[in-house]
């Protein structure tokens, strides 16, 4: 997010796109290869207005290395201190470019690495949870630098298989991060993370705080986060709605501190709903 607040960036790359009806289709089929199903999601919202793109390309379009990796005409790469985004992408469903760079500088990094699932195949670590990003698009014509987060999942089995639904959110503190993750997992119970990050890369859990209820989706999607004792959180924008997923902004308050929160909604019920894979190929273009 933008030091004045005017603008947001999310950006995913994906191997093995886990939400793509393609990859889906394949696994159904047996034999499905990650690499195969390949895309950089790019998400910008601010005084632009809001543009998405999400490409599937094929494994003939990725190319990896230790240290970088491309996918079509977008590319990342990591020199030791500063991970370079270069983004080449058309949006859906009205086509426009996206096309610049961005580049995310850690203050640290981050060892923590956490396992969502009972079975311990989904994993995930908060690589970088203090950032700073600077963003410099040709298309559209922007520049702003904010604070940033980066972090990585990883798994061996469809998401639909180890979870029902999970809650995220990052929130900017005076000093630091603070993540809560509550997933409902289909066999070994509910699991909840409350974590702090200083800028130094050290963790700490915390106390959960209690959970509070939000207003549902345009497509009812539940929307639940963590507030201090005795405060509230309010949807300050919901950035995506979807049919099984939300992207929103909340004002909220954590660990003492009013804060402004990232917070995602996921349903995998929902997603596994045939008729949400018909409707996913018109955000998720594929090309080979």
């Amino acid at each position: 997010m933008s030091d004045d607040g005017r603008h947001a960036l999310t950006l995913i790359a994906f191997i093995g796109s886990v939400f793509s009806p393609y990859y889906a289709l394949a696994r159904r089929r047996g034999g499905a290869d990650p690499s195969n199903h390949c895309a950089l999601n790019v998400a910008l919202y601010g005084a632009t207005g809001k543009r998405w793109s999400l490409t599937e390309r094929g494994r003939g379009d990725l190319h990896r290395e230790r240290s970088a990796l491309r996918i079509g005409p977008s590319a990342l790469a990591w020199d030791g201190s500063t991970l370079s985004l270069l983004i080449d992408e058309v949006t859906v469903p009205l086509p426009s470019r996206i096309r610049g760079t961005v580049r995310l500088h850690p203050t640290a990094l981050c060892r923590y690495a956490a396992t969502l699932d009972a079975e311990g195949r989904h994993r995930w670590r908060p690589l970088a949870p203090c950032a700073r990003v600077e963003v410099a698009l040709e298309r559209p014509s922007l520049r702003w630098s904010g604070m940033g987060y980066l972090d990585s999942n990883e798994g061996d089995a469809p998401l639909e298989d180890a979870f029902v639904r999970w809650s995220w959110s990052r929130a900017r503190l005076r000093r630091g991060t603070g993540v809560l993750y509550d997933v409902a997992r289909r066999r070994g119970g509910p699991l909840s993370l409350a974590l702090r990050f200083d800028p130094s890369g050290t963790v700490a859990s915390f106390a959960a705080p209690p959970p509070f209820d939000l207003p549902r989706t345009f497509w009812r999607i539940g929307r639940t986060t963590r507030v201090d004792s005795g405060q509230s959180a309010t949807v300050r924008e919901t950035l995506e709605d979807g049919p099984f997923y939300a992207r929103s902004l909340l004002a909220s308050h954590l660990l003492g501190e009013p804060v402004l929160a990232m917070h995602e909604s996921l349903s995998l019920d929902r997603f596994a709903a045939p008729w949400v894979q018909i409707l996913l190929p018109f955000r998720m273009p594929r090309r080979s």
